[in-house]
């Protein structure tokens, strides 16, 4: 399928690895040109080389904190300068954080929404601008199930995924008239980087971890009705669809990628 992505220009957070770097490789195959944010400079560089080996010049990265109020601009204006416009924003950013309502304090309430929402709004208001210029654009929010969902022991990850669930449904109604289209992905369990450092610490300074039986004997993994657990690509994929011509009627919307793990639609 022809996703019609050709030249168009796109800003990713969290592009270093897992989700973002996925969907920066998928969105460089298309043709397009992506701008990747993160916070390690050294990480950035190589997932630069992963994205786009040829290194033709596709693959801009910007390092910088998106929970600091000053980035999003700074994202924007090198974006704009190196490629003039600004097609498609991936807000991605964010790590787990799950606990038990008391055991969370006002600090981590705070850096949670800074990172997974406030993030997510400074980043539209900047490129809004550009999208509008030219006559429209693409924005997917990456939230996850327990936003829809949410469980014991959940927060304040379910509640900032669920104002940015909430923040997609308000936005696509007031960006339709832009011809600004918005949607989220929700996502269950996905290969990441993070679950890989996780598996490193259980396991011990200088053990030989086999990630894929890792993954396999997650106890999360086990509850995935397809009975595995997600990768990256599979995620990269919807998200380019999401963001290319061919869904110009789709807005508003929210897509689980899960696995079949979800108990709502």
């Amino acid at each position: 399928m022809e996703l019609g992505l050709e030249d168009k220009v796109a800003i990713i957070t969290g592009g270093s690895e897992g989700i973002g770097r996925a969907t920066a490789k998928r969105l460089v195959a298309e043709g397009a040109r992506v701008a990747i944010v993160g916070r390690r400079e050294d990480v950035l560089r190589e997932a630069a080389d992963r994205i786009d080996p040829t290194r033709a010049g596709r693959v801009l990265t910007v390092p910088g904190d998106v929970a600091a109020p000053d980035t999003a601009a700074r994202i924007v204006a090198r974006t704009l300068e190196r490629f003039g416009r600004i097609d498609i924003l991936v807000n991605n950013a964010g790590v787990s954080a799950a606990k038990a309502f008391e055991d969370v304090d006002d600090t981590g309430w705070e850096a949670d929404f800074e990172l997974k929402l406030w993030a997510a709004v400074r980043l539209t208001r900047a490129v809004l601008p550009s999208m509008r210029s030219q006559g429209g654009g693409r924005i997917v929010n990456v939230t996850n199930l327990a936003g829809r969902t949410p469980g014991a022991g959940s927060m304040p990850t379910s509640i900032s995924r669920a104002a940015g669930i909430a923040l997609t449904k308000a936005l696509s109604k007031d960006l339709a008239k832009d011809n600004i289209l918005v949607n989220t992905v929700c996502i269950g369990l996905i290969k990441s980087g993070q679950h890989e450092r996780r598996y490193a610490r259980e396991a011990g300074p200088g053990a030989n971890v086999d990630l894929e039986q890792r993954y396999a004997d997650d106890a999360a993994c086990r509850s995935i009705p397809l009975g595995r657990i997600g990768e990256t690509e599979e995620a990269g994929d919807v998200i380019a669809f999401l963001v290319s011509a061919r869904a110009s009627y789709l807005t508003g919307v929210a897509i689980n990628i899960d696995g079949g793990t979800s108990s709502v639609v």
